[in-house]
C-alpha cells in the first residue's frame, strides 16, 4: 500500500509540473519585457528612429507589445501596437500565400510557365536561346533571372497595372537565365500580383483581403494610406543633415504586391501566429486561408543565397549561418541548428522585419518609420536575449507510440539480451550488422563503469522514428540512441550506447 501511495504521489507531482511548465515559460518570457523595451529604445536612439512598434508572439498569441517615439513628429503622435506602418517587402509572403491559395483552389500550378497567366510574357525575348520559360515558382523564389532592383523598385509602388504590362511587352532586361541563381526582384512579385488578379478575376488587393486577411481576422490591414485613420497612420522620415525630413507617402498600385501593405503590430501578429501554427505538423483541422502544409512549404529553403561564416550574435559569440529564400520568405539556420523564418521590409520612410523560430514557438515583429531602418539586427538581438533570459529550450517533439513501445521492449531485454533475436523488435539488418555477443560485450563494458541498471528515463524524440533515453545505473547513466526502419511496423535498425559524463 505504501509503495502504491508513493507511486501515485510521484505521478501527481509529474502531472503538476507538466501543467505548470507552459505557464512558467510564459511568466519567464513576460519578465523580459523591460529588457526588450530598453534594447529597442537604445537601438532607436542610436539609429535616429522617430518611432517604432514591436510585438512578441508566443505559442500563437501576441504576448508582449509596445511602442516608442512618434508616428508623426509634427503632432507628437505616439507610436503604439495599433499604429499603422507601411511594411514594404514584408508584403511578399502575403503575395506568395495568395498564389498558394489559388493553387489550393486548383486554378494554377507552381511549375506552370508564368505566360499561361500573363499572356504578354509569352513573346518576351529571353537572355539566351536555351533559357527556360519563367515559372510561377521561379517568381516566388527570386529565380526568374531579373536583376536586383531595390533602388528602382522602391519607387514603383503606385505604378498602374497597364504600365506593368507595357514594361513586359517592351521586354525585360535579364541578369541571368531563369532557374540558376538567386537575385532579389521586386518586379517578380509585382508580376505575381498580376497573376493573382488575372487568375482570380479580382483586383489583387481584393483577393488578398477576402482570402487571407478576413479569415485571419486582420481587420486593420490596408493598402492605401489615405484609408488609414489619421491618428494611427505612421508617417515616414529620413534622417539627414542632423534632422528628420518627412518622406512623401506613395499611393497603392500594381507593385503593392511586392511592398504595399500597411498594418499594425496587433494585426500582423495574427499572420505571424498563423505561420507558427504550422509547427509541429499535426492531424488537427486546417482552418486557415491555406493549409498548414502549404505554410511549411512556403517556409522551406528553396533557393540558397548566402553562407556567413563569421555571423556574430549580440553577445559576441561567432556562429556561422546559412540562408536561403522560400516563397516570399527568408530562411536561415545557424551553427546551433536554430532556424529562423521571416522577412525584412524597407522603403523610403520605413523599415521593418518579422521572424519566427518554429522550434521555440516564438516570433518577433518590429516596424519603424525611418528610411530603410534595419530591424533584422535588433530583432535578432531581442530573440537571442529572450531565449537566454527566459532559459528557453526548443519545444520537445512528441514521442510517437512506436518509439515508446520499442524503448520499453528494449529495456526489458537489457542487459542480458536473452532471446533478443527472437523478440521481433529488430530490423533484418540489425544482427548481421553486429552480433548479439558483440553488442552485449559493448554494453557490459559500460555497465562495469556505471553500475547495475536501476531503471530508464523517458524517451526524448528527435522525430517520429528516432530518439534517445538514459539507462539509470547505480553509479551513473548510459545514453541509448536508436532509430527505426521505414517498414510498418517500424523496427530498430540502429542502436548505440555511450556513457554519460
Amino acid at each position: 500500500m505504501r509503495v502504491a501511495f508513493t507511486s501515485l504521489l510521484c505521478l501527481l507531482t509529474l502531472l503538476s509540473r507538466a501543467q505548470n511548465a507552459p505557464q512558467q515559460r510564459l511568466d519567464k518570457i513576460r519578465a523580459t519585457l523591460p529588457v526588450i523595451e530598453k534594447l529597442y529604445r537604445d537601438y532607436a536612439e542610436k539609429n535616429h528612429f522617430p518611432g517604432l512598434a514591436f510585438g512578441l508572439v508566443v505559442d500563437g498569441k501576441l504576448l508582449l507589445s509596445g511602442g516608442q517615439g512618434f508616428t508623426e513628429i509634427a503632432t507628437s503622435t505616439k507610436a503604439t501596437p495599433k499604429s499603422l506602418f507601411r511594411i514594404a517587402s514584408m508584403s511578399k509572403s502575403v503575395t506568395a500565400m495568395g498564389i498558394l491559395a489559388l493553387r489550393k483552389e486548383g486554378r494554377l500550378k507552381l511549375d506552370d510557365p508564368a505566360y499561361l497567366y500573363i499572356p504578354e510574357l509569352k513573346n518576351m525575348p529571353s537572355l539566351t536561346k536555351d533559357a527556360p520559360a519563367i515559372t510561377v515558382r521561379h517568381l516566388l523564389t527570386h529565380m526568374a533571372g531579373f536583376p536586383e532592383d531595390n533602388p528602382w523598385g522602391d519607387r514603383q509602388l503606385d505604378t498602374k497595372d497597364e504600365d506593368l504590362i507595357a514594361l513586359i511587352s517592351k521586354g525585360i532586361s535579364f541578369s541571368n537565365v531563369p532557374g540558376v541563381t538567386y537575385e532579389y526582384s521586386n518586379l517578380g512579385f509585382a508580376i505575381l500580383g498580376r497573376i493573382i488578379t488575372n487568375v482570380s478575376g479580382k483586383p489583387y488587393q481584393q483577393y488578398i483581403n477576402e482570402v487571407i486577411f478576413k479569415p485571419l481576422g486582420m481587420t486593420s490591414t490596408i493598402w492605401e494610406y489615405t484609408e488609414a485613420p489619421k491618428n494611427l497612420l505612421a508617417h515616414g522620415y529620413r534622417y539627414e543633415d542632423d534632422i528628420w525630413k518627412e518622406e512623401a507617402l506613395e499611393h497603392d498600385g500594381t507593385y503593392g504586391a511586392m511592398g504595399g501593405l500597411i498594418t499594425s503590430i496587433d494585426d500582423f501578429s495574427k499572420y505571424v501566429a498563423f505561420h507558427l501554427s504550422a509547427w509541429p505538423p499535426s492531424s488537427g483541422a486546417d482552418t486557415g486561408p491555406v493549409t498548414r502544409s502549404d505554410v511549411r512549404e512556403m517556409q522551406m529553403p528553396w533557393n540558397f543565397n548566402n553562407l556567413n561564416t563569421s555571423f556574430t550574435y549580440p553577445g559576441g559569440r561567432v556562429c556561422p549561418m546559412v540562408s536561403a529564400y522560400g516563397y516570399g520568405l527568408r530562411w536561415s539556420r545557424d551553427c546551433e541548428a536554430r532556424t529562423g523564418i521571416g522577412h525584412t521590409g524597407g522603403l523610403p520612410g520605413f523599415g521593418s522585419q518579422w521572424q519566427i523560430l518554429p522550434e521555440y514557438g516564438i516570433g518577433i515583429i518590429a516596424h519603424a518609420n525611418r528610411t530603410y531602418a534595419g530591424m533584422a539586427t535588433i530583432n535578432t538581438a531581442v530573440l537571442d536575449t529572450v531565449i537566454a533570459l527566459a532559459e528557453l529550450k526548443p519545444l520537445p517533439v512528441t514521442v510517437s507510440n512506436v518509439l515508446k513501445q520499442r524503448k520499453d521492449q528494449l529495456v526489458k531485454l537489457l542487459p542480458t539480451w536473452q532471446h533478443a533475436e527472437q523478440s521481433g523488435i529488430f530490423a533484418e539488418n540489425f544482427f548481421p550488422d553486429r552480433s548479439v555477443s558483440h553488442r552485449k560485450k559493448e554494453l557490459d563494458v559500460l555497465l562495469a563503469k556505471a553500475g547495475s541498471m536501476t531503471g530508464a528515463t523517458e524517451m526524448v524524440a528527435e522525430n517520429q522514428l528516432r530518439g534517445t533515453f538514459n539507462l539509470q545505473c547505480q553509479s551513473g547513466s548510459i545514453r541509448v540512441y536508436f532509430t527505426l526502419s521505414p517498414e510498418n511496423p517500424a523496427l530498430i535498425q540502429q542502436l548505440d550506447f555511450s556513457l554519460n559524463k
